[in-house]
C-alpha cells in the first residue's frame, strides 16, 4: 500500500484542520501516518489529545511523537526533531509528505529534500503579511522563500498569501485552496433551542449576547473587546469567550479590574460552539492575524451577524462591519450604532448576514475536497 506522512507541530492542527484530508487520502488508497508533538498542550488539553489519539487509532492511522518546538530560536530542539523526522521518513518509505505549521514544515521540507521525497506544504497564514511587524518579514520571509525551492506544491488559503507565493516564491506549483471548507447546511439547518441556551448562560431576553471563539492569546486579541465594553458602558451587553490559552489569568484579572464580571465570561473549551453561535446576537472576531478563520466561517454559516478585524483572511470572508484590530475607538464606532437593542441589531445587520452567507458558497467543503483530491492524485502521478 502507498504511504504518506501528515506532519504538524501540534496535534490540534491535524485534528482541527486535516481530518477531511486524511479521509480523502485513505479513500485514494493511502496508508496515512501522522507526526506531531503530542506532549504540547498549549492548544488542547491532555484529555483532548488522548481522545484524538483514539480517533486516529479508530481510523487506522499510525501516529508518531516528534519533539517539535514552536519557538524559532530553540535550535537544539529543532536539530533533534529534524533527526527524528529523518529517521521516520527513512524507515517508512513515504510517497510524499504533507506538512503544516511553519517550524514543522521547515524541518519536514529539509528532511524530504535530503531523502528526495515529494512534499506538499499548506501555509495556514504566513507570519509576514500587510501590517505585520518588520521582524516577521526579516525572519520568516527569507526562510519561506528559500524553502519554497524544496516544495512541490505550496498551498495557500487566502488571496494575499497566494499572490506573494505565486509572484515571489519558487515552489513547483502554488495552489489556492479555500481553507478546510465549510458545510453551510450543517450550521444553518440545525435546530437549536436558543432560548434555553441563553437561559443556561444567564442571558435575558433584553440582553445582547456577544460571542468570540478562539484561544486566549495575544493573537486572538480578546482584550480589545473587553476594553471596548468598558467604554460602551452598556449593562445589557453580555460577552462570552470560548477557548483556552495562556492569557486566561490575565483576562480574568482584567475583567475584574474593569468591573465587568457580570458582563464578560470565559467559557473555556466548548463542544457546543455552533449552538452558541446561533444563540448569540453578534459574533465578534478581533484577531490580529489569521490565515482563513474557521471560527468566523462557522459564525457566518450559522447566519449570526458578525463584526471582525480588518485583516487578511477575515476580509476574504467579510466586507462590512470591519474595525482596526489595535483600536478600541474603531471597534466602539462599529458596535455603538448596532447594539442599541436586540431587534435593532438584527434589523440593521440582516442584509449583511445574507451577503456573508451567500459569499460563503465559494468555501463549501465539497469544492475544497475536490481540489485537495486532485492535488493528491497529481502527487501520485508525478512520483
Amino acid at each position: 500500500m502507498r504511504k504518506m506522512l501528515m506532519a504538524a507541530t501540534v496535534a490540534s492542527m491535524i485534528g482541527q484542520f486535516n481530518m477531511n484530508n486524511i479521509r480523502i487520502l485513505q479513500e485514494l488508497g493511502y496508508e496515512v501516518d501522522v507526526a506531531c508533538d503530542f506532549t504540547d498542550n498549549s492548544f488542547w488539553t491532555e484529555e483532548r489529545i488522548e481522545k484524538f489519539k483514539s480517533q486516529l487509532k479508530n481510523r487506522k492511522v499510525r501516529y508518531y511523537q516528534i519533539d517539535f518546538s514552536r519557538a524559532p530560536v530553540e535550535f537544539k530542539k529543532h536539530k533533534k526533531s529534524y533527526e527524528q523526522v529523518l529517521r521516520l521518513m527513512s524507515k517508512n518509505n513515504y510517497e510524499f509528505v504533507h506538512c503544516h505549521t511553519p517550524i514543522a514544515s521547515v524541518i519536514c521540507r529539509m528532511a524530504a529534500h535530503k531523502l528526495q521525497v515529494k512534499c506538499i506544504y499548506t501555509a495556514h497564514g504566513f507570519h509576514f503579511y500587510k501590517g505585520s511587524p518588520l521582524k516577521n518579514w526579516l525572519l520568516f520571509y527569507p526562510i519561506e522563500r528559500a524553502l519554497s525551492r524544496w516544495t512541490d506544491v505550496l498551498i495557500t488559503i487566502n488571496r494575499e498569501d497566494f499572490n506573494i507565493a505565486k509572484n515571489k516564491f519558487h515552489a513547483k506549483k502554488v495552489e489556492y485552496i479555500a481553507g478546510v471548507g465549510i458545510d453551510r447546511s450543517k450550521f444553518s439547518d440545525n435546530f437549536t433551542d436558543t432560548e434555553q441556551k441563553r437561559k443556561e448562560l444567564g442571558v435575558k431576553n433584553t440582553d445582547i449576547m456577544l460571542l468570540s471563539v478562539g484561544e486566549l492569546s495575544v493573537r486572538k486579541n480578546h482584550e480589545l473587546v473587553v476594553r471596548t465594553l468598558k467604554k460602551l458602558n452598556n449593562p445589557h451587553l453580555k460577552y462570552f469567550i470560548c477557548g483556552e490559552g495562556e492569557l486566561r489569568q490575565y483576562l480574568t484579572d482584567l475583567i475584574h479590574q474593569l468591573g465587568l464580571r457580570k458582563q464578560v465570561r470565559l467559557l473555556g473549551y466548548r463542544t457546543d460552539v455552533s449552538d452558541l453561535c446561533r444563540s448569540s446576537d453578534l459574533f465578534v472576531f478581533p484577531s490580529r492575524q489569521e490565515g482563513l478563520p474557521v471560527a468566523l466561517m462557522e459564525a457566518i454559516a450559522s447566519k449570526t451577524p458578525v463584526v471582525c478585524s480588518r485583516i487578511r483572511g477575515n476580509t476574504d470572508l467579510v466586507q462590512e462591519y470591519l474595525f482596526a484590530n489595535d483600536s478600541v475607538e474603531s471597534l466602539q464606532n462599529v458596535l455603538k450604532p448596532i447594539v442599541t437593542g436586540r431587534d435593532q441589531l438584527h434589523e440593521r445587520t440582516r442584509d449583511a448576514v445574507e451577503r456573508n452567507f451567500e459569499g460563503l458558497a465559494a468555501f463549501e467543503i465539497g469544492n475544497v475536497s475536490n481540489n485537495m483530491s486532485n492535488i493528491y492524485k497529481n502527487m501520485h502521478l508525478e512520483t
